[in-house]
């Protein structure tokens, strides 16, 4: 993630003038910081709450992982957001941290994966002679050092090395908090301060045991720890780094006929831009000239090229392929849907998991816990009779052992990964709510047009009654339908073109939601609609009535054309509607049951078409598959339905949908799926967006949440696991400061590590892999 400071852009909304009373106040700001010196669980904390103390802070989320904060902010009463922003940073830089600026972060993680191990390669180097000694005593060699040849290599670590411990363990003790640091500090100070008493105490000739390789081998390996750690986070960044980098700096400006080059940020919509064969297209736009293939891989993680003709939409990002084009900007900067994307998965890599929360409450007792568990040790020795040295040196040990590093870093390391990943096969994750819960779910809910079917219906035949002409009845159904978007009227509309009729815009057109519409086609009155709204009606079909229960049973969609006259309705003209199943469709609900989940389809349809296409997709209608004759102001209270069930069980569901009237039932499942080929508000109310209309990416999402869930739950259990057996064994004097140094850095790296492992995932074709 790149957490460069940002603005909302909505949060400059303005009242309306002359009521700012009623107006509704402004939505918070929403801004983004890097933070730098954070390295425990312990500072994620101390960062929040100094962020939560600011005026007009609403929410402050600090994530670990990517060492940034997001910050829900009113702003202050005649402050900007310029200052607002300045006002928080400096809070973090008061609480001893570093707010690094945009520039700062990008070069942060753009430095090579060998940045800072110069000082990691100094300690190696000071360290080594120290610990030789302890080698030779396992061959019965004593090659121990003088003291001051000890002293001189063991200072620079503690002090030159260390100073950053000290730095950020002083704060942390002014503001009577603790971290890491502070534990390290203490630790590697007190085996210092000790090995320096026994020198200048001994009597002459005498060559005292010194501890000055514990404290300079500690400082050296926990150095060594949090360079590892740092390595294995530009590998989570990865799948963000990848996707700014599907960004072109230039684009090929058609001006007058003539190409010109001039940066990507000044392209404005309306533009018209040259893509050469090879080359990324900068921007989202639509074809104008030429044909081609794209690449759109690395968005949608569609595999194979998808060819473009004119008038095809363009997604900035993918690769063009053999064909010179010209295409017509849409959107630019962060309207597009590249932008969109990165958009959301910083979003999801920012946010803090329900679980992160119960780890950051046991994080802000850890350290004081600690160091009142290192003084019992330390008062508990001496009482048992041993030595003043033996006693520290084992209270030391608790201290270097007990560092929360992995504390922090367990739960958004995983979720890093695991969003990096999802993202690179299509697969858009809003928030970890959503990926933590995805992972309950028992019942999968599906939209049936456009989500299960192509969503392309055909008018697969037009019944009159005996008199009128079937063209001009065409004629006028395709009229009324002109100006709708509804993929059954597009179905009359071109059905009324393939046979090369005519026909203009009705007069007083009227949607009914819902039902149909209603207008005025050469000055008569006609409605058009749906059985139910026919039956709302109490219309009489007469002769087509049979026609209709004929056609309902054969699985189609039934809609009445109806005209008004002075004696009433009367029926003209029924119209029925065949979809086609999603290839794939079938094994992807399949594939669910096979998992043990509930699947269900919920549609707007007649119960005898709803049903006939769930039995081709392979839905058991007697057993509850099928949910028909759902309007979409009800799909809402059918997902309500099925989360409360008849039997009393709340279910975790999950809705999968792609159309505007999805929306609401998107919003009240426990998690929502929205198909990316669908619409933006989908998208929105959505809690994963499948950037692909393939029904089989339910179950890789389903997948790769389970997969991210259980990186988190082994992360914590390693994390808390290092504590709960390594605090005993140090206060028993089973472990020395240096092995319990390295047990130490050993925590994170291992977490680190294992949240990796997701990204071996290989989306839809490798779900049956086990990579737990």
């Amino acid at each position: 993630m790149t957490p460069e400071s940002t603005l909302s852009a909505h949060s400059l909304a303005a009242a309306p003038v002359g009521a700012p009373d009623a107006s509704p106040p402004p939505p918070p700001l929403e801004i983004d910081i890097g933070i730098g010196g954070m390295t425990c669980a312990s500072c994620v904390g101390r960062v929040e709450r100094a962020l939560r103390k600011q005026a007009g802070v609403q929410e402050a989320t600090v994530n670990l992982a990517t060492e940034s904060a997001r910050i829900s902010v009113a702003g202050a009463p005649g402050e900007d957001a310029a200052t607002t922003e300045a006002r928080l940073r400096r809070a973090v830089r008061t609480a001893g941290y570093e707010p690094r600026t945009a520039e700062a972060v990008a070069a942060h993680e753009d430095a090579s994966p060998w940045a800072g191990f110069d000082r990691v390669a100094i300690g190696l180097v000071l360290s080594a002679p120290l610990v030789l000694p302890m080698f030779g005593d396992l061959f019965g060699q004593h090659w121990m050092l003088p003291a001051w040849v000890q002293f001189l290599l063991a200072t620079p670590v503690q002090f030159i090395l260390g100073a950053r411990f000290y730095k950020a363990g002083w704060h942390a003790a002014r503001a009577l908090t603790g971290n890491m640091d502070l534990l390290v500090a203490i630790g590697t100070s007190a085996g210092w301060g000790l090995s320096m008493w026994l020198w200048l105490t001994a009597p002459d000739g005498h060559q005292p045991h010194l501890y000055f390789e514990a404290s300079a081998v500690v400082v050296t390996l926990v150095l060594l720890g949090k360079w590892l750690e740092a390595r294995a986070k530009q590998q989570t960044t990865a799948a963000i780094r990848a996707l700014h980098g599907l960004r072109p700096d230039v684009a090929h400006l058609l001006v007058k006929g003539q190409e010109q080059d001039v940066p990507v940020a000044e392209v404005m919509v309306g533009d018209e831009l040259v893509v050469r064969p090879g080359e990324r297209l900068p921007v989202d736009g639509v074809l104008k000239s030429g044909e081609t293939q794209v690449d759109e891989s690395m968005l949608t993680g569609e595999p194979l090229p998808v060819v473009k003709d004119a008038g095809a939409a363009l997604t900035g990002g993918s690769i063009n392929g053999e064909g010179r084009i010209v295409l017509t900007v849409r959107a630019v900067g962060s309207e597009t849907v590249l932008s969109q994307i990165i958009r959301l998965v910083e979003d999801a890599q920012a946010a803090k998991a329900p679980i992160q929360r119960l780890v950051d409450q046991v994080a802000n007792v850890f350290v004081p816990v600690v160091l009142v568990i290192a003084l019992i040790t330390l008062v508990g020795w001496m009482l048992a009779g041993v030595s003043g040295e033996v006693a520290l040196i084992r209270a030391v040990a608790v201290l270097v052992i007990a560092c929360p590093c992995a504390l922090g870093l367990a739960t958004p390391a995983a979720i890093m990964a695991g969003t990096g990943v999802a993202a690179e096969h299509g697969i858009l994750i809003k928030d970890a709510q959503a990926l933590e819960l995805a992972h309950r779910a028992d019942t999968v809910a599906f939209d049936k047009t456009g989500t299960l079917t192509v969503g392309q219906p055909r008018l697969t035949a037009f019944e009159v009654v005996a008199g009128p002409d079937r063209t001009e009845l065409l004629r006028t159904a395709a009229s009324l339908q002109s100006g709708s978007e509804h993929p059954l009227a597009r179905a009359v509309v071109q059905a009324a073109q393939a046979e090369h009729l005519v026909f203009a815009a009705p007069d007083a057109l009227r949607a009914v939601m819902g039902r149909g519409s209603e207008g005025e086609v050469a000055g008569q009155s006609y409605l058009l609609g749906s059985q139910r709204w026919m039956g709302e009606l109490k219309l009489d079909l007469g002769p087509l009535a049979g026609r209709a229960e004929q056609l309902q049973a054969e699985g189609a969609t039934v809609s009445t054309l109806v005209q008004r006259t002075g004696q009433g309705l009367e029926a003209r003209a029924l119209l029925a509607f065949a979809d086609e199943p999603k290839p794939g469709a079938r094994e992807a609900l399949a594939a669910l049951r096979a998992k043990g989940l509930r699947t269900v389809m919920i549609s707007g349809d007649n119960r005898g078409a709803a049903e006939a296409m769930a039995r081709r997709l392979g839905l058991d209608p007697d057993a509850g598959d099928v949910m028909a004759e759902v309007l979409p102001g009800d799909k809402a209270a059918a997902v309500r339905a099925l989360q409360q069930s008849a039997d009393g069980v709340t279910h975790t569901v999950v809705m999968v949908g792609d159309g505007v009237n999805d929306a609401p039932a998107l919003a009240a499942a426990d998690v929502g799926m929205a198909m990316g080929n669908g619409t933006d508000v989908a998208m929105h109310a959505a809690g994963i967006t499948l950037m692909r209309g393939d029904p089989l990416l339910v179950s890789a999402a389903l997948d790769i949440s389970h997969r991210t869930v259980m990186k988190i739950r082994q992360n914590l259990f390693w994390a808390f696991a290092y504590n709960v057996a390594g605090i005993p064994l140090a206060a028993l004097g089973y472990l020395s400061p240096v092995v319990a140094g390295a047990a130490m850095a050993l925590s994170s790296v291992s977490v680190m590590t294992n949240a990796l492992l997701l990204k071996r995932w290989h989306g839809p074709e490798g779900t049956s892999r086990s990579q737990d």
